[in-house]
């Protein structure tokens, strides 16, 4: 079978790095070039030292490079992509794992990113991409769209049960706690007097970035608009999200009602694994994998559940679901690269 040949832009950051790990395991592709604009002439084994295998020093990225490239995977600041975009050849996939065509309405791109988006023409060329969710429309469109890691963690327990409309859509709340790798690799400068390695941090309350997406996507399950409140906080270890959803049952409904849904509806899924009852899950059981793993856990009111998600943020939530998207669009094994 023909490898398809790949170019990665922004692969010196955490997902970018952890994105090249990934690939270089794939039988079906070929890592053509790396491309960066701080680190150019340099090799990726100056940013990560467990990536063993010689690859293509980074190079200034240049239009004319889509000519030889299948896919072009971007992990880049928020913008970039969509000047990128501009470029794409009809034959070139983009797999984006910022946040430049995550949202449909430019205004709300505006609100939340306090820039105007430059690639307006593209969001119809373009999926919001969780693959469990939109896997059979994946192949429709030019731009594949990664969600965020928080989302993820979120949507994928959630998305069932509003469609089956078992939970009150209008009032969850949802508490998670991410790895500080989830803050980019100048997370240290960001949050210099945090202390990160030995303290718990509460952010982004009154408007995380990750809102809107998250609304988004629950909107389109739900008859009504559906109303939340998301707590985000870092967490004094590197990787991995370990997020709590407290939902309010709908009238005649259980704790059974709600794994049994989530049960049926992932059944067929390699990477979403739904536990016992009452499972407490630890982010340990999920690092270094593509793996959601998802518990329904009684609380003290028996009214309402508490909904436990974990992933690793920089594989599930990351690198890990592009990999996922490109072999559901080109048909390979969908474990191949996330052994």
């Amino acid at each position: 079978m023909k490898k398809l040949n790949i170019l990665i832009y922004g692969a010196t950051g955490y997902i970018g790095s952890q994105l090249v790990k990934l690939l270089i395991n794939h039988r079906y592709v070929r890592i053509k070039y790396l491309c960066g604009n701080n680190s150019i002439g340099k090799r990726i084994t100056s940013f990560d030292k467990s990536i063993k295998k010689q690859l293509p020093k980074i190079i200034k990225f240049k239009k004319d490079l889509l000519n030889e490239i299948d896919v072009v995977f971007t992990s880049l600041p928020n913008g970039k992509a969509q000047k990128l975009s501009k470029y794409l050849k009809k034959n070139n996939l983009m797999i984006d794992l910022s946040a430049d065509f995550r949202l449909q309405k430019t205004k709300d791109y505006l609100k939340w990113y306090k820039k105007k988006h430059s690639a307006k023409k593209l969001i119809n060329k373009s999926i919001y991409a969780l693959p469990e969710i939109k896997k059979k429309k994946l192949k429709n469109y030019q731009i594949v769209s990664c969600p965020g890691c928080y989302p993820t963690s979120i949507l994928l327990p959630l998305i069932p049960l509003i469609k089956k409309n078992l939970i009150n859509n209008k009032n969850i709340t949802i508490d998670s706690k991410s790895g500080y790798s989830g803050a980019g690799k100048n997370v240290h400068k960001k949050y210099k007097n945090k202390n990160l390695y030995e303290s718990l941090s509460a952010y982004g309350v009154f408007g995380h970035r990750h809102i809107p997406e998250i609304q988004q996507e629950l909107n389109k399950f739900s008859k009504s608009k559906t109303k939340f409140t998301f707590t985000p906080h870092l967490s004094p270890m590197f990787r991995g999200i370990l997020t709590n959803i407290y939902v309010d049952l709908k009238k005649n409904k259980s704790i059974n009602n709600i794994s049994l849904c989530l049960k049926k509806f992932y059944k067929d899924s390699t990477f979403v694994n739904i536990q016992k009852n009452n499972t407490y899950l630890s982010t340990n059981s999920v690092i270094n994998t593509n793996a959601c793993k998802i518990s329904v856990c009684r609380t003290n009111d028996n009214n309402k559940v508490v909904i436990l998600s974990a992933i690793d943020n920089l594989i599930k939530g990351g690198a890990g679901q592009a990999v996922q998207n490109l072999n559901l669009i080109y048909n390979y094994p969908i474990k191949e690269g996330l052994r």
